[in-house]
């Protein structure tokens, strides 16, 4: 069992590491189905539950540095390839994929707690209304509506990990689209928001070892500087530190795209690095412990993903949403800023800043999303 940082950073590089390499060299059939990413996700979660290592204190904090400066230091290098003016060309069909997805989040959740209602206890609507700020915002909406509801510390508990194990699952099934884009888009009508977003750029040359170890210098030190600043500037309960460092590490990537050094080779090979080390370390904090405690609600979290998914599906028919725009809509709802520009750069690399901007505006909805949903369901409570 490893209790120590650079045995587990071992194993995360390994992971990381192992189903590329592995695609590579054999190119089997199943990676059409389950890209090497989704893999690591999934043999690193088994990992963590298998318990092969622990939740040290050593751990703990290296998970927690690694998430904090390895997400501003992709999101920099993610934007370096980015047509801005291509991305503001989406605009009405990004607001109106979010739109949508809210729209389905609040009709699944008011279902869902009617379908289980009678299952529930008397206040057992609040963890449903705290869970439903997370999922359009984050863990700070879950709390704020948590407070403003005056629900218990053991209904946040159970909140908390329903919302972890169901984000879980739905980040994994996410990934797994991702190879349906081509037949939901037939079937949507849809033109790939990839193909309108991807500008024709000149082939660049292969990365050197030089220009990796530049690539990567860079990166971590405007992570490390934009957390320096953004520590500094104002806070508020949707703004946090952790939001202005994600920003100010974007700015300065769509900076730097258009300067000379955007045409140094081995940005694409480093964030790619980069992009599923993250997933391999977000995977690593993966945990079932206690879910005998919380059945209910795990399923009722189920049961809302799976109507928001067929509403949203619907919703695609009809608008001619593609996949991709869908994907990350839902999952900078349900999964915040840190992760969507992850599952963004898997979908197409220029989508990134159209997941980062979905998942800030989640951020600023989220708790007005769960008063709502709060209301409506402590009325039919009643």
């Amino acid at each position: 069992m490893i209790q120590s940082v650079w045995p587990y950073l071992a194993v995360m590089l390994l992971a990381a590491g192992f189903w590329p390499a592995i695609e590579r060299r054999f190119g089997w059939k199943v990676f059409e189905i389950l890209p090497p990413i989704v893999l690591t996700y999934l043999t690193v979660t088994a990992l963590s539950v298998a318990g092969l290592w622990t939740a040290s204190e050593e751990i703990h904090a290296a998970q927690n540095m690694l998430v904090a400066r390895l997400v501003p230091a992709l999101l920099f290098l993610l934007m370096i390839n980015c047509d801005l003016r291509a991305i503001l060309a989406l605009g009405p069909r990004v607001l109106g994929v979010f739109v949508c997805t809210s729209i389905s989040l609040f009709i699944a959740f008011v279902v869902t707690f009617l379908i289980f209602r009678h299952w529930m206890p008397g206040n057992g609507w609040m963890p449903l209304a705290s869970l439903s700020g997370s999922w359009v915002g984050g863990t700070a909406n879950m709390i704020a509506v948590k407070q403003a509801i005056g629900m218990s510390d053991t209904a946040l508990a159970t909140t908390l990990l329903t919302d972890a194990l169901c984000y879980s699952m739905w980040v994994v099934v996410l990934f797994a689209v991702a190879r349906l884009a081509p037949a939901f888009n037939r079937w949507t009508r849809a033109v790939s928001s990839a193909d309108l977003t991807v500008a024709e750029t000149a082939p660049r040359a292969p990365a050197t070892p030089d220009s990796v170890l530049l690539w990567l210098g860079l990166a971590l030190l405007v992570a490390a500087v934009s957390t320096v600043f953004g520590a500094r500037l104002p806070v508020g309960t949707m703004v946090t530190a952790t939001t202005w460092t994600i920003l100010l590490a974007t700015g300065a990537g769509l900076v730097v795209a258009h300067t000379p050094l955007a045409r140094l080779p081995g940005a694409q090979a480093v964030s790619s690095a980069m992009l599923i080390s993250v997933v391999a370390v977000l995977a690593s904090q993966s945990s079932f412990a206690g879910i005998a405690a919380a059945p209910l609600y795990l399923l009722a979290g189920v049961t809302v993903i799976a109507l928001h998914a067929v509403l949203l599906c619907l919703a695609a028919r009809v608008f001619h949403f593609d996949l991709y725009l869908c994907g990350i809509s839902s999952l900078a709802h349900i999964g915040g800023v840190a992760a969507t520009p992850v599952l963004a750069a898997t979908y197409s690399r220029s989508l990134v800043p159209v997941g980062i901007l979905l998942a800030l505006l989640g951020y600023i909805l989220g708790t007005g999303f769960g008063l709502v949903v709060a209301t409506v369901l402590s009325a039919l409570a009643s």
